[in-house]
Parts: C-alpha cells; structure tokens; sequence
C-alpha cells in the first residue's frame, strides 16, 4: 500500500485528486492527500467535496488556522504529508523549480516517484499511456513528465497512422487551441489569435514535445506544428496532414482507429457537441480516450507512392494526460502489473461518441 500526495488544486490537481480517492481500493492505494496553499472562501465546497471522497486535505503549518476558519479540518501539514508519500505528483505550473528546491534534494532519504505535468517540460522521462510505456518500463529516474493534452492527441495520431514509424515521410499539425478552461476566469480571448513558429525545427512546441516522446522509443519523427487560439471554451481542435509510404484508404485508417482503445471515432463535426457528450456520459464529465477523431473530415489521397492523410479531431482537454497521471502513478506503486490495475478505467474509453 502506497501513500499519494498531489500537489495544486487546479484545472489538473483537482480532477486527479477525485479520481484517485474514488478508486483508491481497486487501485490498492492506502492515502490520497492533496496540498492546498491558499485559504479560499469561494473554494470551500470544492475542498469539502475531495475530502467527502475520500482524501486527506494538506496544508502549510502556518495556515491550519485560516483553513479551520473556512471550516476545514486539515489532516496533515506539507512536511509530514511529504515524507509520508510514496509518489509525489506536482500539478501546479511550478514543478520545475519545486525539483530543484525540494525534490531533487530528498533522493536518497526515500526513493520517491515525483510525477509532472505537460508544461514542466525537462522535469523527467516524457510520458502517455499506451504510447510509451515500454520507456516508462525501463526507465530508472524519479522523475516522469505527463505530456500535455495536445501531445497525447497527435503521438496517438502518429502511433496508429504509422505504428513502426518508418512508414512516415512527414506530418503538419495546426493546433486550434480553445481560450481558456471552462473553469477558468482569466485569458479568455476576444477573437482568433494565431501563435509564433517560436521552434527553428519543429514550429511550436506542440510537434517538438511529441518528437520527444517517441524519442523515449528511438523513433525519430518529421513533425511540424502551428498553433492558434479561438475564442471559445469547449475544447482543443487539431487539423492533421500526414504523408505516409504506400498506398492506405480511408477504410483501412477507420479500421486502425476502431482498433486502438485509446481512440473515438465520432460523426458530429462540433466541438459543443462532443463536448457536451463527455458532459453527459463521461466519468465526471470527462473523456478520457487521447483523441476523438470526426470521421466525416478524414480523407486520404494516394499518389506516386504516398498517401496524404488529413482531418480533424478533437483534444478531451484533460482527460487523457489524467489518465497518464494516473498510469504512472499505478505504475510507481505496483511496477509491472500496472497495466492490470489500469484496466478499470477501460469503461471509460469511448468507442464512438
């Protein structure tokens, strides 16, 4: 039985938070604490909430009394909750400097796995479930980075298109970001706003960190990526122009799509209304599959010997790094049977939506 303590309460910390504490006994999990920094009277239900299911709410020491004040009642403070934990996930946007101040420094008073999110990039071994698992397998560091959302989709994109990855003579990503979470107030965007090509090599970070990941697998990629934000908060679109060797129809890459767990197939062409069906019948609201693709935008051209691959498909915001999260977490605990236990949330992959 292992100790958990997630770190931050956000938009990631959250969700994770729930989703761990409801599935701590088929997980075999002993604690799940999570660490809140700030007393916050409109947060109040959402902290009695995660503590109603089942984890144990961490503060600061100097803070035990502005939270009672709220009408918590605080388990533990950091520095116990720390050296209790087993697996210490970080998902705040300050997991990097929380490495070189804290964690890198508590190596070898107990052989702790610290989990990142997407934008730590460097703070361990990138990370997507049912990508790279065989890297995560034989990897010896602490410290794993969950790869961002968007990341997830197109390296799931990639590892079903071409599986062995010599097929691939190149791909183009454009990454339709949305503004903001729909439970964030700040940064939400007037009109479409197009990003910078700020990587000499791989446009924006989106291909660079994707190429990463299969680097993890010595696969290197031609990949390429654009990035633009849209005013709305449902969910991240991705376009995808892929060329591969060879001749592939539209029904064999149906064929491969159905094939893989990890990918929806859906003939809605709205992202409100995927959106809205993970609302409705996810767990919690949430879609956990990597990507969720509009069969009615797939095409595939075949000529002189390449086939052009191009589409859209939809990013379910953070479900599928949630489960990643989760993935390395089991993984830290119960090393090689990881994959076993992971098989609980299988019913919580669409098929089609």
């Amino acid at each position: 039985m292992a100790n958990i303590l997630i770190i931050g309460t956000g938009t990631i910390g959250e969700p994770l938070i729930g989703l761990l504490a409801d599935f701590k006994k088929k997980l075999k999990l002993s604690e799940v604490m999570f660490h809140k920094r700030t007393p916050l009277s409109d947060e109040i239900s959402k902290v009695k909430s995660l503590v109603k299911r089942g984890a144990k709410l961490v503060v600061n020491q100097d803070k035990f009394k502005d939270f009672e004040n709220l009408g918590h009642k605080p388990q533990y403070n950091f520095d116990k909750a720390y050296k209790k934990a087993d697996v210490v996930i970080d998902c705040t946007p300050a997991g990097n400097q929380h490495k070189e101040k804290h964690y890198a420094k508590t190596l070898s008073k107990k052989k702790k796995i610290f989990i990142a999110q997407g934008s730590e990039k460097g703070f361990g071994i990138p990370y997507a479930y049912g990508i790279n698992d065989t890297a995560l397998r034989e990897a010896s560091s602490q410290f794993v980075q969950v790869v961002s959302c968007n990341t997830h989709n197109i390296s799931c994109l990639l590892r079903t298109v071409t599986p062995d990855h010599l097929d691939l003579v190149s791909a183009d990503f454009v990454c339709i970001r949305r503004a903001n979470d729909i439970s964030q107030d700040c940064s939400f965007l007037p009109s479409p706003s197009v990003g910078k090509h700020s990587d000499a090599s791989f446009g924006t970070h989106h291909a660079r960190d994707a190429f990463d990941l299969f680097m993890t697998m010595h696969k290197p990629l031609n990949v390429h990526s654009s990035a633009m934000k849209v005013n709305t908060q449902y969910m991240h679109v991705i376009r995808f122009d892929m060329h591969v060797k060879g001749s592939v129809t539209k029904e064999d890459l149906l064929r491969s799509f159905k094939e893989n767990k990890f990918i929806a197939l859906t003939e809605k062409t709205s992202a409100n209304k995927v959106f809205s069906f993970g609302r409705d019948h996810g767990y919690y609201g949430r879609i956990f599959n990597q990507t969720v693709i509009s069969a009615p935008s797939l095409a595939a051209v075949s000529r002189g010997g390449t086939t052009r691959i191009t589409g859209f498909c939809f990013t379910p915001q953070d479900g599928n790094s949630l489960l990643s999260s989760v993935a390395a977490t089991v993984k830290a605990v119960h090393g090689e049977k990881y994959i076993s236990y992971m098989r609980v949330f299988d019913d919580f992959l669409f098929q089609e939506i």
